[in-house]
């Protein structure tokens, strides 16, 4: 898999997963937090900007609409960001209504660390770099910031059924 720099290495006692509102407001969960959450297997296809497909992939997480039931927003866009710095940009509206989980699991096995370990973002219907590797927090805002891949000409967007792999498709 492609990173955009040297793989992070986050023991599950120190990863923490924050979601900040556009008021500044943070929500944090831990491991052990992340854990006891009612969590779901997901069975989905992903597609990668480099024009390869896996089908039928096999994912365990908890839905992102599960750390929003709290969370008070009005935000229109989310940016979501990494240990290691990645940043990925998305419409807030793709991360609810069981569109989005965080995941720790691929085929039955925990991530590994190469894959986005031990947490990963999984947004499978948009391009794969949507879904952030070692996922360290959400933040919501007004206006939307270009994460990583989009500044230096990926598409801002990214939806493989309409091949949005780079700015002007």
């Amino acid at each position: 898999m492609l990173s955009a720099g040297p793989t992070p290495r986050v023991s599950t006692s120190e990863w923490e997963f924050t979601i900040t509102t556009e008021a500044g407001q943070a929500h944090r969960w831990s491991w052990s937090d992340l854990m006891n959450l009612t969590n779901e297997e997901i069975t989905t296809d992903i597609h990668c900007v480099t024009k390869w497909s896996k089908l039928g992939t096999t994912w365990r997480g908890v839905p992102l609409d599960t750390f929003f039931e709290d969370i008070d927003t009005a935000a229109d866009y989310a940016l979501a960001y990494s240990y290691g710095g990645y940043t990925t940009n998305l419409p807030l509206d793709d991360l609810l209504e069981h569109r989005a989980w965080i995941t720790w699991e691929f085929d039955g096995e925990p991530l590994a660390p190469e894959h986005g370990g031990p947490a990963r973002l999984l947004v499978p219907h948009l391009y794969f770099w949507k879904s952030a590797k070692w996922v360290r927090g959400i933040r919501l805002s007004f206006e939307e910031d270009l994460g990583f891949w989009e500044t230096v000409g990926y598409h801002e967007y990214g939806d493989p059924w309409r091949e949005q792999r780079y700015q002007g498709d």
